[in-house]
């Protein structure tokens, strides 16, 4: 299971353990056990002192395999051959139920801990291996039943269980389900999981919130145009804050970035941790889990700017940078909110395991489309290809990959009108031939809808000017409309949304901040005496 490189590291991580661990497995006669009884052996091997292995498990559900400090009960769980991106996983449960300290802010550990539910809480993380939104999840939780002995977790691999996956009806991943009831769906970090277990949360971060100071430059959204405008803001020397729902914005939900220039190949996740850790180096003050809700412009010159959140809480800043990004664009056709997550999804790389063998569409013929085309070929039975215009709009290469595909079709000039299911889940598509008109219906399991994206700006609708898709309208300097607040990627009329042209225009608006703040009096701090390279 493990090869001699993969082996030589784990050796190493595991020489951190400080307490004995043991793992307890519970097992069929399936390959998926075999596998697991290998990995078991494998690793109880690299550390016979401070692991152990038993083979006597009684977990109803099986095979999985239990990680616990030797001679307790505690509640992490894997009904799964956590491989792939679980490897990660994996490694920092076997850790941190050996007691190595995670990387995670005190405040949140002191949370989980302070949790006393009424009943146990017994979590459930459906996920795939190829998922890389599942592991933030399956760790998160993990580490909740780390640090509290009410909490139970247990990460099953759907390609595993799949009688289990039909009966439940589960088309999509990350899902979790707690005591039994669906708990969220998609990607969510520890303080996310804790606001939703933890109801007084949002109300106590709401009122510390609220006695913060004015910021010279207060950025709304986390993702590379805020990270971006963060680091040259605070590089100013000026008091910089970001209040973001999520650090990392779009890229967490990116597989693969290859395109950031000097950085060769690197995963979303990867590339958001890099972004939020860069700004806290500058020492810019991060708001976590929070949403904006309106923007009130200053009523007189040099006045603050505000942002009300929707926790209720309030934030201000001399200048304002808006850096709220874009997210998924929906069909709009009946059946899609009806059947979203029962058949219809939006992440190819999360969800195409859990339909392995069937029939799927995909909409849209651009690059994401026609690569998740692509990749779904080579797992589902059969993908059908839906492009509204007359020709796929993907690079010639990936188009010519696709049409060399046996188990494709494409079809360009079909509008997509509706969604039907049966018995809660997706059962067909229905699209209109624009040329003919005739109406045509594929049978199919599910629809991955790949149409591009929409700015996060509803909330800005009558307080500044908006385009006529609802972009952000900002000049060369990323001025907006309103004086002292400046706009910054995806969610701007800049052309072409890219992470590299995302991260290069937030640094162009904090520099047209600060310069605002130059030239209109309005107070701000020297910059700092450090020299910055002339290729910044």
């Amino acid at each position: 299971m493990l090869d001699d490189a993969i082996k030589s590291q784990l050796t190493a991580y595991l020489q951190r353990l400080q307490q004995p661990i043991e793992l307890i497995a519970s097992l069929d006669d399936s390959e998926t056990a075999a596998d697991m009884r290998s990995l078991i052996t494998q690793i109880a091997a690299l550390h016979p002192t401070m692991v152990s292995a038993r083979f006597d498990g009684t977990a109803a559900r099986k095979p999985s395999f239990q990680i616990t400090r030797r001679g307790a009960d505690m509640g992490i769980s894997f009904a799964a051959l956590p491989m792939g991106h679980e490897f990660t996983s994996l490694v920092l449960a076997l850790l941190q139920a050996g007691g190595h300290p995670p990387k995670v802010e005190q405040a949140l550990l002191d949370q989980v801990k302070a949790l006393e539910p009424e009943q146990d809480l017994v979590f459930e993380t459906w996920m795939s291996l190829t998922c890389h939104n599942c592991p933030d999840v399956v760790q998160a939780i993990n580490l909740m039943a780390v640090l509290n002995p009410r909490i139970r977790h247990t990460a099953i691999d759907g390609g595993v269980f799949q009688q289990e996956v039909e009966e439940r009806q589960i088309l999509a991943v990350p899902l979790v389900f707690l005591n039994g009831e669906v708990f969220s769906s998609g990607r969510m970090e520890l303080a996310e999981i804790l606001a939703k277990v933890d109801t007084g949360a949002a109300q106590r971060a709401a009122a510390g919130l609220s006695q913060k100071e004015p910021y010279d430059v207060l950025i709304v959204g986390g993702g590379p145009a805020g990270a971006a405008a963060a680091v040259y803001a605070a590089r100013k020397g000026i008091r910089t804050g970001v209040v973001a729902e999520r650090f990392g914005g779009q890229t967490l939900d990116t597989l693969g970035i290859e395109n950031y220039i000097s950085v060769l190949e690197t995963q979303g996740p990867k590339f958001a941790a890099a972004l939020e850790a860069h700004a806290a180096q500058y020492g810019v003050d991060i708001t976590r889990m929070q949403r904006a809700a309106k923007l009130v412009p200053a009523t007189v010159p040099g006045a603050p700017v505000k942002v009300l959140l929707e926790s209720g809480a309030e934030l201000s800043g001399k200048t304002v940078i808006l850096a709220t990004g874009a997210r998924w664009r929906e069909l709009g056709v009946p059946g899609e909110q009806t059947y979203r997550n029962k058949g219809v999804a939006y992440c190819p790389h999360c969800d195409g395991p859990l339909f392995k063998g069937k029939r799927v569409a995909v909409i849209g013929g651009g690059n994401s489309g026609v690569e998740a085309a692509i990749d779904l070929a080579g797992i589902v039975g059969h993908v059908t290809l839906l492009e509204f215009g007359d020709a796929l709009r993907a690079d010639a290469v990936l188009v010519a990959k696709l049409k060399s595909l046996p188990n494709v079709s494409i079809h360009v000039m079909a509008q997509t009108t509706e969604i039907t299911g049966e018995g809660g889940k997706v059962n067909a598509l229905v699209y209109k031939d624009r040329q003919t008109g005739i109406v045509h219906t594929v049978e199919l399991e599910g629809v991955f809808v790949q149409i591009g994206l929409v700015p996060n700006t509803e909330w800005l609708k009558g307080t500044l000017a908006l385009s006529r898709y609802g972009e952000i309208e900002v000049d060369a300097k990323g001025a907006t409309s309103l004086p002292g607040v400046f706009a910054a990627g995806d969610a701007t009329t800049v052309p072409f949304k890219q992470i590299v042209i995302a991260a290069g225009d937030g640094a162009k608006a904090a520099l047209g901040a600060f310069d605002f703040m130059m030239r209109n009096s309005v107070e701000a701090p020297a910059p700092v005496a450090k020299a910055e390279p002339a290729t910044a």
